[in-house]
């Protein structure tokens, strides 16, 4: 008899390579059938810059949480995933900026969606608000303080994984499992090492020429 995948909820910011890595393999799992996911935001600018990034909403990662909120709401969990994935694909494939107004459009079109619905929402202060309740929500009720945060069925939740490359589809599962033993263990607190490399994406190579630049410049 075959298992129901488990359901899920992946906070996001569409600006962070790890993350991004760390959702290709959480869709890679989601199409094995281990899991079935429900994409919600997460905003690092309100992290880092407190009041300040929460008056924000029309720049950086605020616009495609804005976008993500409401594509689920119009055409569900599948598209709003497509959705993330396109607009983090543009920013760490491409290196696009997140609040590429084409670029969400685009994004809005491989979700399935129609690319109009970016004005209505982004002119509407009620789809900011709907990001911060959901941010607000995970970070009293889980102390979320990044991405990417799981929290799997039951409410066990866990910062991670943070990964350099997506894994073959075997590990890929197996990860999964040790993740999710791991994640439910109350015995278990945190376990942490050294970053063995950095995910080969355009939006780290980027970064990386930014910094020697500034460097040398200084």
């Amino acid at each position: 008899m075959a298992v129901a995948p488990e359901e899920i909820h992946f906070y996001v910011d569409p600006r962070r390579p790890w993350c991004y890595q760390t959702s290709r393999w959480a869709r890679r799992l989601e199409a094995l059938g281990e899991v079935a996911i429900d994409w919600r935001p997460f905003s690092l600018e309100v992290v880092n810059k407190g009041d300040d990034g929460r008056r924000a909403p029309d720049s950086g990662s605020a616009p495609a949480l804005r976008l993500l909120v409401a594509v689920r709401e119009v055409a569900g969990h599948q598209a709003a995933g497509n959705f993330y994935a396109a607009i983090a694909g543009a920013v760490h494939e491409q290196g696009r900026a997140a609040d590429d107004p084409e670029a969400l459009r685009e994004a809005l079109a491989a979700a399935g969606v129609d690319a109009n619905l970016a004005a209505g929402v982004l002119a509407d202060p009620a789809s900011w608000d709907a990001v911060l309740a959901e941010h607000d929500a995970v970070s009293e009720e889980h102390r979320a303080f990044g991405v990417p945060t799981i929290v799997l069925a039951g409410g066990d939740v866990m910062f991670g994984p943070i990964i350099v490359e997506v894994p073959d589809d075997a590990e890929a599962v197996e990860l999964w499992r040790h993740f999710t033993w791991l994640t439910r263990n109350r015995n278990f607190a945190e376990l942490k090492r050294h970053r063995s490399g950095a995910p080969d994406l355009e939006s780290i190579r980027r970064r990386r020429a930014q910094r020697a630049k500034d460097s040398a410049a200084a």
